[in-house]
C-alpha cells in the first residue's frame, strides 16, 4: 500500500502572520469555545476561501462566514475581532448564502486600515467548528503566510 492518504489541508484565507488562537484578545477565540483553528494577523484586506465547498452563513455585517468544505470541515473565518458591531462598514462580500466557493476564491475584501481606525483589532480567527471529527489536528503558527499557504493539517 501507499502509506497513509495525503492529509486535508486548510488554507490561509489572507496573507499575514499566523497566531496560536490562545493569543487572541477574545475569549470566545482564545479558550476556543468554538473549536480549534489559527488566528492571521492580516497584512492585506483580500481575504479568499481557505477551502472549496458551500458558503453556509454569510453574515448580514459581513464581518464572519461560514463554510462546509467538501470534504465535511465546517469552517468559520471571523474578520476581526467585535466587529459585528461595523454592521457591515468597510466589508465588501464577493459571496453570498449557498454560493460554491472554490479555495483561493476571493470571498471579500475588508478596509483594514479602516476597521483599525474606528478602533478594531484585525486579528481574523480561522476556526474548525467539527474539531472533534479532526483528532490529530496540527495548527501551524508563528510564520508569515500568503493566501493559500497550508496553516491547518486535518
Amino acid at each position: 500500500f501507499g502509506g497513509a492518504p495525503a492529509s486535508k489541508q486548510i488554507m490561509a484565507p489572507v496573507a499575514g502572520k499566523v497566531i496560536p488562537m490562545s493569543e487572541v484578545a477574545d475569549p470566545t477565540f482564545s479558550q476556543e469555545i468554538l473549536g480549534k483553528g489559527v488566528a492571521i494577523v492580516p497584512s492585506e484586506g483580500k481575504f479568499v476561501a481557505p477551502v472549496s465547498g458551500e458558503v453556509a452563513v454569510l453574515f448580514e455585517t459581513k464581518h464572519a462566514v461560514s463554510i462546509k468544505s467538501d470534504n465535511g470541515t465546517e469552517l468559520i473565518l471571523h474578520i476581526g475581532l467585535d466587529t459585528v458591531k461595523l454592521n457591515g462598514q468597510y466589508y465588501k462580500a464577493h459571496v453570498k448564502q449557498g454560493d460554491r466557493v472554490k479555495a483561493g476564491d476571493l470571498m471579500m475584501e475588508v478596509e483594514l486600515d479602516k476597521v483599525k481606525e474606528a478602533g478594531y483589532d484585525v486579528t481574523t480567527p480561522v476556526i474548525i467548528c467539527n474539531t472533534p471529527d479532526y483528532p490529530n489536528m496540527v495548527c501551524h503558527t508563528g510564520m508569515e503566510v500568503k493566501a493559500m499557504d497550508p496553516v491547518i493539517d486535518l
